[in-house]
């Protein structure tokens, strides 16, 4: 016996958007993975180079995107903390709401969740993000980052695409 209910509540569980967390649990192992990795086999500050315009670079980020806030006396934290706490919370109550046919929206839910708690994790236990990818052109540097950053853009971006994907009356 397969399930408890018809075959249409089964297919429908099996559709689930719930399904997607599988996403958001992959994000968080590779995210902490790569940091442990970086963390141990790099050099704090010291660039590794890649490629002409990428390096491997550990650093650590008290602050949010682009550091800001890096400067503050550390009440930052657990601001941030509780910020991705909350994020959380409404991305998975948001997941729950979706439709089994929203599959994109799901998925970027799941980049979103995903990398959010990658990074909490971080604040949690480190009091600090690890950030290893280094991009940079010239004398132009951008900010280090790591999986768990690139998983929400992606993520965003998905979301974005989704507005301009559905028409004006489905989004009402």
């Amino acid at each position: 016996m397969a399930g408890t209910g018809s075959a249409k509540e089964d297919a429908e569980m099996a559709r689930s958007p719930l399904n997607w967390l599988w996403l958001a649990a992959v994000v968080i192992a590779l995210d902490l993975g790569t940091k442990a990795l970086a963390s141990s086999m790099l050099s704090y500050g010291e660039p590794v180079p890649v490629l002409p315009f990428f390096n491997l670079t550990l650093l650590h980020n008290t602050g949010a995107a682009f550091s800001f806030l890096a400067g503050e006396a550390g009440w930052q934290r657990w601001f941030f903390i509780g910020l991705a706490a909350v994020v959380s919370v409404v991305l998975v109550r948001w997941l729950v709401t979706l439709k089994s046919n929203e599959r994109w929206m799901a998925c970027a839910i799941a980049l979103i969740l995903g990398g959010a708690i990658g990074n909490v994790y971080d604040r949690v236990i480190h009091g600090y993000v690890v950030d290893f990818i280094h991009f940079y052109w010239n004398q132009y540097h951008f900010p280090a980052f790591n999986l768990a950053d690139t998983a929400i853009t992606v993520g965003a971006i998905m979301m974005i695409v989704d507005l301009f994907r559905k028409p004006q009356e489905q989004r009402d």
